[in-house]
């Protein structure tokens, strides 16, 4: 969800503050001679997924698949564990005599060795430059059987033989129209389209059992029939394309589905209820830990997926990231930034304006502003040895020079626009094009203004910006200061945060509204100028908090059990009751994306939204 907003701030400091870019890591392919690389071909249909393969002892060759591409494109389920060299599964199998995969980090991803997974379920791997090609066993569908749970319906899919499956949300389903009443009535939200995709041919009777017929009465005489109420039935079609058998299902709103799979005989199973979520409890690599689980707030019950961090742990990092290196406008999925920058994990970070795709909040990388805060508010802030600090920041940069008073700049490297004095690097990007109409351009290279020109209409002269300098612009009333800066005037800029303590940490982003500080909920979004319409939605929120074992979280959470997502308030009063010691709201609604090695854990890829920037986690490979 990204939307517009303001700022002010304060802090001392007299350094000029130079653009930095992010720095992506070379791919996996060129830090290994081993065969490696991110694309699969699965039984001929070609993915996104990273894979190496290793010679052992003996002369044998291991095959890698990273976690993200074994559980999105196999089905195979993680159970929880408590040791992140091994990673225990469920494909088909018995669920008290797991397997667990050998694990290794690599490159922003964990891998998983499923060398003998693959031998015993029968399947070809090869190597083909940087693409795998597996090929699995032909599986038969040979029934779908529905029934009813005391509180779901369930779906069970007989097959012959273990093969891969995947399933994916679709759009919601459009309803004809209901036929006409005297009493009209509210229409209920619709259903949405899942689909279950296996790799296997279902018999043909299966299909024509699902396939809808049509009426067998001529339409004269089906508008003399009288109205009955509309009802979708879950299996909306069933049919076979290019060897799978493709499921279609209609689940209704504030359902989904909870998956598994069993064996002997081997079996799909999935059930359809409010809270589908199932409970993880993962040590996926040292100081980094996957957990979901519902949280109680009242009668509510709330699916909260999260990644608890050690950030004490040996090479373990926290960084800003944002979606394009050469400039600061431009959005993408989170799943792809966190790749280009190797990070093994991630969250979405501050809001962005939708329109020019620009940061509306803080981000400091490395000791240098990247973009300034604004509307005071809230933000995180933190440093190598994992020390954080939450509050509302300000960020107050003032313009001085040999001629006149000095002039505050309100706003640096932001989508936000306004009256006044606004400053760009060159992380803003190689130019700078007026947001709005009549600026007056300043360019200032060595601490001296060497250039002054109107902006004319906004959206079209493109003006340089200088690597060892920035650009002003004068926007509204300030514009009259310029016949006090003429080219050839000596400039200077001081800075300074509010509260001074950011000043102190080489890392912040800002979103808001700040949530709890001292276990305490100090959640006041009016303050922080958000809107009302805001404040009482009821959405997806993610957060990053701070623990009393001083380990951080951050945190995505979903629709409540039947029902919509948490309001701010909520969302204050769930932080709290997981124990956060400091909290602070990031960018929600479909922004919401909580990223681990190579996938995304709280939702489909197809239902996020592209972010701005987010926070990365890196690990170094051990």
């Amino acid at each position: 969800m990204a939307i517009a907003i303001c700022v002010t701030a304060t802090h001392t400091t007299s350094a000029q503050e130079y653009p930095i870019k992010a720095k992506p890591l070379p791919s996996i392919t060129s830090q290994s001679s081993v065969p490696a690389g991110n694309q699969i071909t699965l039984n001929g249909r070609t993915l996104s997924g990273a894979w190496l393969q290793r010679s052992a002892t003996g002369g044998k060759v291991t095959t890698l698949l990273s976690d993200g591409a074994i559980r999105q494109f196999i089905g195979v389920d993680f159970l929880n564990s408590s040791n992140p060299a091994k990673q225990p599964v469920q494909w088909f199998s018995s669920a008290t005599k797991p397997l667990a995969l050998n694990t290794r980090l690599l490159g922003g991803y964990r891998y998983l060795d499923i060398t003998n997974f693959a031998q015993t379920a029968g399947w070809q791997l090869q190597a083909n430059g940087s693409t795998l090609v597996i090929s699995t066993p032909q599986a038969k569908v040979t029934d779908i059987v529905q029934g009813k749970l005391p509180d779901s319906d369930r779906l069970v899919v007989n097959l012959d033989r273990p093969t891969p499956w995947l399933f994916t949300p679709g759009s919601p389903i459009k309803r004809p129209p209901e036929p006409d009443t005297l009493t009209p009535k509210p229409s209920a939200p619709p259903n949405r389209e899942w689909t279950i995709t296996l790799d296997g041919i279902a018999d043909p009777t299966l299909i024509q059992r699902y396939t809808p017929q049509p009426p067998t009465l001529p339409p004269d005489q089906l508008k003399q029939l009288p109205p009955t109420p509309i009802a979708d039935p879950l299996i909306q079609k069933v049919e076979v394309v290019k060897n799978q058998t493709i499921i279609s299902l209609s689940v209704p709103f504030g359902l989904s589905p909870q998956i598994s799979t069993v064996n002997s005989p081997n079996r799909l199973i999935i059930d359809i209820r409010p809270d589908a979520m199932v409970q993880r409890n993962i040590t996926w690599a040292p100081g980094l830990r996957w957990r979901q689980q519902f949280v109680n707030l009242g009668a509510d019950r709330f699916p909260v997926v999260w990644l608890e961090i050690n950030p004490r742990t040996f090479g373990l990092k926290l960084k800003p990231i944002w979606a394009n290196s050469a400039t600061l406008a431009g959005t993408a999925p989170l799943i792809q930034t966190a790749q280009r920058y190797l990070a093994v994990a991630g969250i979405n970070g501050g809001y962005f304006n939708r329109n020019n795709k620009f940061p509306l909040g803080a981000i400091r990388r490395d000791n240098q502003w990247v973009s300034g805060p604004i509307l005071n508010r809230g933000a995180i802030a933190w440093n190598d040895s994992g020390q954080f600090y939450f509050g509302r920041l300000t960020l107050s940069e003032t313009l001085i020079s040999t001629n006149n008073q000095p002039l505050p700049i309100l706003f640096l490297n932001s989508g936000y626009v306004q009256s006044g004095i606004a400053r760009y690097t060159s992380v803003w990007g190689p130019t700078y094009t007026p947001l709005t109409d009549n600026e007056i351009l300043l360019v200032v290279q060595k601490n001296q203004i060497i250039n002054q020109s109107p902006g004319g209409k906004a959206g079209e002269n493109a003006v340089p910006i200088p690597q060892d300098g920035y650009l002003l612009t004068l926007r509204g009333n300030t514009a009259t200061a310029a016949s006090q800066l003429p080219i050839g005037t000596a400039v200077s800029i001081t800075s300074a945060t509010t509260p001074a303590d950011f000043s102190r940490y080489p890392y912040v982003v800002g979103a808001g509204p700040l949530l709890v500080q001292n276990r305490q909920i100090v959640l006041d979004a009016k303050s922080e100028k958000f809107s009302d319409a805001f404040i009482a939605e009821k959405a997806v929120r993610s957060g990053i908090c701070t623990t009393t074992t001083g380990n951080l979280m951050i945190a995505a959470v979903h629709n409540r059990a039947g029902g919509a997502g948490p309001t701010l308030a909520e969302h204050a009063k769930l932080m709290q009751t997981m124990g956060c010691v400091n909290a602070l709201n990031l960018d929600g609604g479909s922004s919401t994306s909580l990223y681990l090695g190579g996938q995304l854990l709280d939702r489909s890829p197809s239902t996020a939204a592209r972010v701005h920037n987010g926070i990365g986690i890196f690990l170094a490979p051990r």
